[in-house]
């Protein structure tokens, strides 16, 4: 009898400890999230240090000279210099 009991208690630790090695907060499929959302976010991570880089790299050309000022002029905002000829071609 008291081999029974002692085999019964034995059996419903060995189910708690599977329950929170598989199951529970921390356990594998808890660290398998993790680690997905820790691999998304590095790609995250990556495109923006990629975005922040062309960004630092405009930055910088804008403030190192007037041929960056005056091209971005030209593509936003359409200006042409004062000796230009502006040409509207128009497909039909």
């Amino acid at each position: 009898m008291n081999n029974r009991v002692a085999i019964a208690v034995l059996a419903l630790m060995l189910t708690g400890l599977q329950w929170r090695l598989w199951v529970a907060d921390g356990g594998v499929a808890h660290t398998h999230r993790l680690k997905s959302q820790v691999q998304a976010q590095q790609e995250e991570n990556a495109k923006l240090r990629a975005r922040n880089a062309a960004r630092d790299a405009e930055v910088r050309d804008l403030g190192s000279g007037t041929a960056a000022i005056e091209a971005r002029a030209r593509t936003t905002l359409g200006m042409i210099k004062s000796d230009e000829t502006f040409y509207l071609v128009v497909a039909q």
